[in-house]
Parts: C-alpha cells; structure tokens; sequence
C-alpha cells in the first residue's frame, strides 16, 4: 500500500486539523451537554470545502479523492465525533449517489448548496421495522401522471432535524414479493413532510436525529435519483461508501482517546513513579497503539480501493466493510482502554474521554452493525449464503 501523501492530501488534512483545534475542540463538549446541533461550524465547514470533498468544484465541492476525505474526516471526529457524523453523512450517504445516478439538473439543485455547506443533506433509508433488513421496507411512492406520491415512516434519520434535501428510498409496487426499491430526492420544505422528535441519544448527541414521515407528499418525477426499482443498487452502492466513512470517524474517536491515554501515563504518578512504568499498563498502551494503526490501515486501503474502483468500476464492499468492522470494534476497545487508565478521572464529565467512549459506541451500529459486516464479508468471500 502506497502511503505517500500528496500535497493536496496533507494540505486538506493539515486545514481540517487546524479548524477542528481551534474552532470545534473549545465548543464540543457544550454542545454534546445541550445537544445543539452546531450549525455555524458546520457552515465553516462547508467554505473550507469539508462537506463535498469528492465533490467537483463545479457543483460546490472540493475535487479531491477518498483518502482525502479519509484523513480529513479523522482530523474532524477526532475533534469531535457529532461533526464527524454530520460531514460524514454529507459526503458519503448524500453526495455520492448524486454523483453517479443524479442528472445535472438534480446536481445543480441538491447537491451545489449541501456540498458548499449552504445546507444540511441527510439519506432516509431506515424505518421502525426495516433496520439491516433493508429490503422489508413500507414507505410507498405511487407514480400519478408526472408526479410521485409518497406515504410512510423513516427513522433515525441523522441530520433529519436540520436537512433541507434527502436521499429518500420506498417501494413503488405494490404486491411484489421482490420489493421494488426507488431513491428520490426530498425538499423537505414540500408540504407532506414532517418531522417528528428529535431522538434523545447516548452518543454523538449534537448530531441531531428523528424520525420523519411523508403524507401525500408530491415528489416531481424528474426528482426520482436514477431509475425506477434501481434504488436498493443505489442504497447499497452508497453504503459501500459510507462504511467507509464510519470506518475514518472511528478511527478519529479512538486516536483522541489512545493521545489522552498516551499523555496521562506519563504525567500520573503512583507508588512514586509514572503510571506508565507498571507492565499492566504498558501491555495497554501497547494493545492499544496496534489497533489504532491496523484500524488506520484498513481504512486508507479502503479508501484506495473506492478510488481505483471509479477506473475499474469494481465494487470496494469487501474492503469497506473489513475497515468499518474493525476500526468500529478498535474504538471501543480503546476507548474502553483509555477511561480504565484514568480511573475515576476518565468517569468524570471534567474531561472528554466519557464522551469518547460514549461516541464510540454507535460506530458499532449505524450503516450495518457488527454482526451486518461479519455476514458480508464471510459471504463475499466463501460465496455462501
């Protein structure tokens, strides 16, 4: 695996880090206490081109690659893992099924104001009963003339309390058995569009999520993102993406957490030495530090496959998956790790290692659980299902 930077890579990643010190680190844990959705970093993010990175600068973006994107998204959620999720869902979920299925008109009227971070984008795939069973889902669009009629639930939907555009996903059969799936894009300023509670959550608290529901909402037909019963392709093919994505965000929760650890062992004294010096201790450190960078490792190569993949045209599902299973589980070991070597200090709100291992959690669980990813790739690679 080439490692060698570009220019352009570390100078993304060099404006991310320098942002998120300096403007997301002083605000973070006030608005994980309120759970304030932080919309003016945000919007700094977007005029720093964070929010589009893969994003040609025709339509608001940044024109890099996924590495990029990788090694910017890690300086962010190292920061603060809430803003990690809301530039994550941004570029990953929300821009690049636009890219690859949208029309220029669609690009030109959702894409160019979210990638510019002029507004919040969102991806509405989950519904109370359909979680990882994508495929049960019961949101109906029902073509009349050169409209689509909407009807049902979503949930969990992230930046769905703020978003002004979404990727929406429903059926539009009726009595299939094989459930025809079709992405359409959402102004959510439409009438029949409501948004319900904002979900009180253990983690990632600023990224505001709800449920959302459609009532006789008119889509227009030329709204409808690639063709009719295509959407499941697309659901999946963007997914693919954003594991990609969770898999940087974690990786950024856990190098913050492993950095706190780092420091404390060599400033906490006990039986009048360094902490540091106990083998227990250092068998953690060293645990820890191994993780971290195979959980990197996994991810950068991911992150070079989806980009020789845009030549090949070769799907990165194994590779995805692989990075977002383990640098998901390597965050919340390290996590875990980290608030056990500060003892009662890292139990304590006084600094930010509860909320790091409160963060880490959810990379477990949204865009395919654990267990979801273990199925993958034991399926990609034995053939057997």
């Amino acid at each position: 695996m080439n490692l060698d930077f570009t220019e352009e890579q570390l100078m993304i990643r060099d404006a991310a880090r320098d942002f998120a010190q300096s403007a997301i680190v002083p605000i973070a844990a006030a608005h994980d206490e309120s759970g304030e959705f932080p919309l003016d970093t945000i919007r700094q993010m977007g005029e720093l081109g964070l929010m589009g990175i893969e994003v040609p600068e025709q339509y608001g973006g940044a024109s890099m690659d996924t590495v990029s994107y990788v090694l910017a998204l890690k300086e962010i959620s190292q920061a603060d893992a809430a803003h990690g999720t809301i530039m994550s869902v941004n570029n990953s979920l929300y821009a690049n099924g636009l890219m690859k299925y949208g029309t220029e008109q669609q690009r030109e009227t959702f894409l160019k104001p979210v990638a510019s971070g002029e507004a919040i984008g969102a991806y509405a795939l989950t519904e109370p009963q359909s979680g990882s069973d994508a495929s049960n889902m019961r949101v109906r669009a029902v073509r009349n003339g050169d409209t689509y009629v909407i009807n049902g639930k979503k949930s969990w939907i992230t930046s769905g309390p703020v978003a002004r555009y979404m990727v929406l996903f429903a059926r539009t059969d009726v009595e299939g058995e094989q459930p025809a799936i079709t992405a359409f894009m959402i102004d959510t300023e439409k009438p029949g569009f409501v948004r319900g509670k904002t979900e009180p959550k253990l983690g990632i608290r600023a990224s505001a999520t709800c449920e959302i529901e459609l009532e006789d909402y008119q889509c227009p037909a030329e709204w409808r993102l690639g063709e009719e019963g295509q959407g499941f392709k697309i659901a999946m093919g963007v997914l693919d993406a954003g594991r990609i994505g969770i898999a940087a965000q974690a990786v950024g929760i856990a190098a913050a957490a492993y950095e706190c650890a780092r420091q404390y062992v060599q400033e906490r004294q006990a039986f009048g030495r360094p902490i540091g010096t106990f083998q227990m201790i250092q068998a953690k450190i060293a645990d820890m530090r191994c993780r971290l960078e195979a959980a990197e490792l996994l991810t950068l190569n991911a992150a070079l496959t989806k980009v020789k993949s845009k030549e090949s045209g070769a799907r990165y599902t194994l590779e995805s998956s692989m990075a977002k299973l383990y640098a998901s589980e390597a965050a919340n070991f390290i996590t875990h790790q980290a608030l056990q070597i500060h003892g009662g200090m890292g139990y304590s709100k006084e600094m930010p290692l509860e909320r790091y291992y409160r963060d880490a959690k959810i990379t477990e669980i949204y865009e395919g659980t654990s267990e979801i990813q273990r199925m993958v790739i034991a399926r990609l690679e034995t053939g057997l299902r």
